[in-house]
């Protein structure tokens, strides 16, 4: 059986890569970062229980790479350039088979982004991955939440609802169209579940551009919530110009409508910019060969019925829908 520190020095134990930000690394008490002149640190946690954020007995490979994705994709929303993160998790038993491969998933994603894993914890226990990630961001070019301003196209990266299709899926929930949602297509929309892509490029890109931005975690309507009430402003959505998921754009209206704007762990980006910069949007989405769709505009705040968030369908005609983002505390 291995102990915790022959388990952190054979599957988590790197040498730094060579103009790296990180001055030391895993084996002190504390790791040592140094960020770049004019740079301010970007930082993030998040914890993935199982059972609550992934199924118990997950592909260890791909949750490697989701734990971290995740984590990137808060950068992503910052437009911050990852340098470092931190793992601490409990596991029900030191498995060398389990361990090697989520290792592997988690520490390709760290190469292919140039994030150092730079400490952590280990401990015995149920099944739990809290990842803490560090980047940097120039000084005043932080795409935050509070930055929204009337007249802001509203954009979408990527495509949204398959992850929660799959979901869907595996919970076998029958509002499905099984004609067109069997389980080779249930495995496509998967991938987007089980292994995400955080826009890190997209969020360098935008820096600059885009005023507001958000990772979409809990379903779009609740995560532009956070921009709106921070901003201080008010929106309306297109519920049809949403762009859903290859898998999901073949089931039913309605469906479409409330997995892509309420689905949850897609990892795209929702960003407000100037209606003035869509070329600069579309040329920043070029070079970081991500789509982005425009799916609504930013407005000055409530409307006569006092909603900030008006949702309408490709008509203009406002929906009544009765859908609720992920919140961990009241999401069953």
């Amino acid at each position: 059986m291995l102990s915790e520190f022959e388990l952190i020095a054979r599957y988590f134990t790197r040498p730094l890569h060579a103009g790296s930000r990180v001055a030391l690394g895993v084996g002190d008490d504390c790791a040592l970062l140094a960020p770049s002149p004019g740079m301010q640190l970007a930082i993030s946690t998040d914890m993935l229980v199982a059972g609550r954020h992934f199924f118990p007995d997950a592909d260890p490979r791909q949750l490697g790479h989701k734990c971290l994705a995740v984590n990137l994709s808060d950068l992503a929303a910052m437009g911050a350039k990852p340098l470092a993160f931190t793992l601490a998790f409990s596991l029900p038993e030191a498995n060398a088979e389990w361990l090697s491969a989520f290792a592997c998933g988690l520490l390709a994603l760290a190469d292919r982004h140039g994030c150092e894993l730079i400490g952590g914890d280990t401990t015995k226990g149920p099944l739990n991955i809290c990842i803490t990630v560090f980047g940097e961001v120039p000084l005043a070019q932080a795409l935050r939440r509070d930055a929204a301003k009337p007249g802001d196209d509203i954009w979408i990266s990527g495509s949204l609802g398959d992850a929660r299709l799959a979901l869907a899926g595996y919970r076998n929930e029958t509002s499905l169209d099984a004609a067109t949602f069997d389980a080779a297509a249930r495995d496509i929309a998967g991938t987007r579940m089980h292994a995400p892509t955080p826009r890190v490029e997209l969020g360098l890109a935008l820096r600059g551009i885009a005023h507001a931005a958000i990772d979409i975690s809990d379903g779009l309507i609740g995560d532009l919530g956070h921009i709106l009430e921070k901003s201080n402003v008010g929106a309306t959505i297109d519920a049809d110009a949403l762009p859903a998921g290859p898998m999901l754009a073949q089931q039913p209206q309605d469906l479409r409508r409330r997995f892509a704007l309420a689905g949850g762990d897609d990892y795209e980006l929702c960003f407000t910019a100037p209606a003035s910069a869509r070329d600069a949007v579309l040329a920043a989405a070029r070079s970081a060969s991500t789509a982005v769709t425009r799916v609504g505009v930013i407005d000055a705040g409530h409307n006569l019925q006092g909603h900030a968030l008006r949702i309408v369908d490709a008509q203009g005609n406002p929906l009544s829908l009765d859908i609720h983002s992920f919140d961990h505390f009241t999401t069953s």
